[in-house]
């Protein structure tokens, strides 16, 4: 069975009742979100430099453990913590890979590389209304859905790497200053959402794009030497230790979850 025939036979037996694929945007998912993508910068530079893997290396053996990761999320059917967020954190280190090939192995500048990403996406986001009439994140319950959410991921991580570099290096901002800023435009989205009634579902989406390059300015930040402008505390140290909150984090989560039921 083809992936165009699961699509065609789920689209005949949709059921709202089934269970959501996905999280909800929770404080928790937040926090394991911002943590994720602040990772998946340093272990990125890590694989890639520290470890003299080599950027076309490390994407293509991140990339093939990224697929695991996703075939094991595609093949539940309900929202399982641990196989979720396995995907998110493999593929903000897949994505902030292939920016970083686009920008230091083939020479693509970071503004054309951000609006790619940015086109990417909103063809992405116009494709899903498209075929399902909502870009909702508390329907993905069908296969197609759910290709269309990590399709998104995906692009709103590598959108999010190009544009904090652009800003923090090109526009010689800096790491802390880089993190100030998109951290004031996340807040912007957040008070929009709840004092002036912004759509829950761009707030959301926004957001989820924002936290990218607020992320990797915060990874960049901890992890680089101080005559680059970070605070030289290491990749390692630095991925160690957001990867450690990230597993108590859905640890307690799945703990949680088993308890409730």
């Amino acid at each position: 069975m083809t992936y165009q025939d699961i699509f065609e036979a789920e689209a005949r037996e949709i059921d709202p009742n089934q269970p959501n694929r996905v999280p909800e945007a929770t404080p928790a998912f937040w926090l394991i979100k911002l943590m994720a993508v602040t990772m998946g910068e340093t272990a990125a530079d890590y694989l890639a430099v520290n470890l003299g893997l080599g950027l076309t290396a490390t994407t293509l053996f991140m990339s093939m453990v990224l697929v695991i990761a996703l075939w094991w999320q595609f093949s539940q059917r309900r929202y399982v913590p641990s196989a979720y967020w396995a995907a998110v954190v493999l593929i903000s280190i897949v994505g902030t890979l292939v920016t970083d090939n686009l920008t230091d192995n083939l020479g693509v500048p970071l503004i054309a590389s951000t609006l790619f990403f940015m086109l990417a996406l909103a063809g992405t986001f116009a494709t899903w209304f498209a075929f399902e009439g909502t870009l909702s994140i508390h329907e993905v319950f069908t296969t197609r859905r759910e290709s269309f959410y990590w399709l998104a991921i995906l692009f709103t991580f590598a959108l999010g790497t190009a544009a904090g570099d652009l800003v923090a290096e090109q526009f010689g901002l800096g790491y802390l200053a880089t993190g100030i800023l998109f951290g004031l435009i996340i807040a912007s989205h957040a008070s929009g959402y709840f004092a002036l009634k912004l759509d829950g579902l761009w707030a959301f989406w926004l957001c989820y794009i924002f936290t990218r390059p607020l992320g990797a300015s915060l990874g960049d930040l901890l992890s680089q030497p101080a005559e680059y402008g970070g605070l030289g505390f290491g990749t390692i140290p630095t991925s160690l230790g957001f990867l450690g909150v990230i597993v108590l984090t859905v640890a307690a989560m799945t703990f949680s979850r088993g308890r409730s039921r």
